[in-house]
């Protein structure tokens, strides 16, 4: 019997047929690894993956590669990026691929420095570099990372905080956008040292049992032997790591302070002491001690000559720079410079803040003079301030000076440059904060060095540290002074309340009669430092514990010369924890 069907069913009915009778299953193709990095000259394996039987064959945009997926790369200089192909045999227009980064080997030479060597390398693709080096092939140090240039490039870094006369490891690793990573060939190089009457004499030790808290000490020396090497980094057992001496022509000249910039570079204050800021150079370094800048005192009065500054403006000359300086986040330095005014036939130096934007042209500026009771003459008149360090407070954008003549830390309203100068607050004695927990007058602060934020904030309830140097200490009426000594404070502050509460309080080892600093230290220690006893020519650096009776934790002596300050960095490069 013949069924009658719909014309529209039998298509139907067609198209389901013919199309169950003619599918097949999806092909597929892989190749692994999807991105890997070698060097020029190396091999690495890979492996394709498909849904056809009948095999691939393999390609490469350079080097080789044979039919089991070895591929070998390029020798030569050239780094470059390279493409291999997986195809079917079957269908060619079937394939996977993956990409290497080909990396030419880096290149290690010696620099001005002894100690430093410059370690080149030149990726073809984005990424970062960054050089791991130590006394054997753990290496255990690394420098800090650059970026490669866009479109790839030389980046070239400097590997610094190696000890003198002794041969290191070194290796290159280029950690690519890709996510791979190159590890470089070991390189081995031999530092030199300078002379040992060239060199600082150290000694460092640990207190048994004790960790001190890692990283490197920045020493700045003044005083005593001029042919010793003025500034110096040393490692944790008192070793040379980087020292630097500004040649001949600055014999004259101390160096104060040396901090460690953003950029990987070292500024240091070179000026006479006889008067502060006189003949002073204010030098920019790299590692190696190539000068990268530098600013003389008639560069400054040149450039204050034919600027227009907020705050006090810009109608002012200069001695010099000297004792301290501060980088603000914005790129700006803010100097510390002298000048003088006759007061009643008396030649009286007080000094000035400057605010230097990143081209080093003066912007504001801040005088003594026209903030400050010149009738409160100071302990060492007509030396009248004597102005040795400048914070920068972040949270209000303000800064804190150390005046050392006046007995004083005195914050400034600077407001990131929009202040008018005022004084905000006098922490010292007779100033505008009552003392808790300790004796006022005697245990307020006299010839104060190096101060330091303590707490996390800098406005409000905070803390600082300050080296109290002792120089005048006051006693209350009727008390008998007895002999010149130093302390180690931290005073937590109640801007509101005016109120500095001494939360930490030590008798330093020996009384410093100048110089100094104190700061609290990542793992909670305190360090400070006794920049010179009164005889012999000496310095000392200590780690003391701060909870409880504080306990020496590490200490550090330098000989045949004065220690203007002493800072614990994490190492030779920003951001960078050894």
């Amino acid at each position: 019997m013949l069924i009658s069907v719909p014309r529209r069913l039998c298509v139907f009915f067609l198209i389901v047929f013919a199309a169950g009778c003619s599918s097949q299953p999806p092909f597929n193709i892989a190749v692994s690894p999807q991105a890997v990095a070698i060097g020029t000259g190396q091999t690495v394996q890979f492996t394709a993956m498909t849904s056809d039987s009948s095999g691939v064959t393999w390609s490469a945009t350079a080097g080789t590669i044979d039919a089991s997926g070895n591929y070998t790369a390029p020798s030569g200089s050239q780094s470059m990026g390279v493409t291999v192909t997986a195809a079917s045999l079957k269908n060619h227009s079937k394939s996977a691929s993956a990409t290497i980064n080909v990396v030419a080997p880096g290149q290690l030479t010696p620099t001005a420095s002894k100690q430093v060597a410059s370690y080149t390398i030149a990726p073809a693709a984005p990424g970062n570099v960054s050089v791991q080096f130590g006394t054997d092939t753990n290496y255990g140090l690394t420098t800090w990372t650059q970026p490669v240039p866009t479109g790839g490039g030389a980046v070239s870094l400097f590997v610094a905080g190696m000890k003198g006369n002794t041969l290191y490891h070194i290796r290159g690793v280029v950690q690519f956008a890709d996510g791979t990573q190159y590890m470089d060939l070991d390189q081995t190089f031999i530092t030199q040292s300078l002379l040992a009457s060239q060199l600082p004499v150290v000694t460092a030790t640990t207190s048994a049992g004790m960790t001190p808290q890692s990283g490197v000490e920045l020493l700045d020396l003044v005083s005593g032997n001029v042919a010793h090497a003025p500034v110096a980094v040393t490692d944790l057992e008192g070793d040379i790591l980087w020292s630097y001496s500004p040649g001949t022509g600055f014999t004259e000249l101390q160096a104060n302070p040396i901090k460690l910039l953003p950029n990987g570079h070292f500024l240091i204050n070179f000026s006479s002491t006889s008067v502060d800021g006189l003949n002073s150079v204010l030098q920019e370094v790299d590692l190696t001690g190539a000068i990268i800048w530098q600013m003389t005192a008639a560069d400054l009065n040149n450039a204050l000559a034919t600027a227009t500054c907020g705050g006090d403006g810009c109608n002012v000359k200069v001695l010099g720079t000297h004792h301290d300086f501060v980088m603000l986040p914005n790129g700006h330095l803010i100097v510390i410079a002298s000048t003088q005014n006759v007061i009643s036939g008396t030649t009286v130096t007080g000094d000035v803040l400057i605010d230097l934007d990143q081209k080093h042209n003066p912007v504001w500026l801040w005088n003594e003079f026209d903030h400050l009771d010149i009738t409160r003459q100071g302990w060492n008149w007509p030396d009248w301030t004597h102005t040795n360090a400048v914070l920068y407070s972040a949270d209000d954008g303000n800064l804190i000076i150390s005046m050392r003549s006046q007995n004083w830390l005195v914050k400034v309203d600077y407001a990131n440059g929009a202040g008018a100068g005022n004084i905000i607050w006098h922490l010292g004695y007779q100033g505008d904060f009552t003392l808790v927990g300790g004796t006022d007058p005697t245990d307020w602060f006299t010839g104060q060095h190096g101060p330091s934020f303590a707490s996390t904030n800098t406005t409000g309830k905070f803390s600082m540290a300050v080296f109290d140097n002792g120089n005048v200490r006051v006693f209350p009426p009727g008390q008998p002074a007895v002999s010149l000594y130093s302390t180690v404070q931290i005073l937590s502050l109640d801007e509101t309340a005016k109120t500095a509460t001494l939360s930490f309080y030590l008798a330093a080892p020996t009384y410093s009669f100048f110089g100094g600093n104190n700061a609290v230290l990542k793992n909670g220690n305190v360090e400070f430092c006794e920049s010179a006893e009164p005889t012999p020519t000496a310095g000392d650096v200590y780690e003391v514990t701060q909870g409880g009776s504080a306990q020496t934790v590490w200490h550090l002596n330098v000989t045949e010369q004065y220690i203007y300050r002493g800072q614990r960095m994490p190492s030779m490069y920003p951001g960078v924890q050894w």
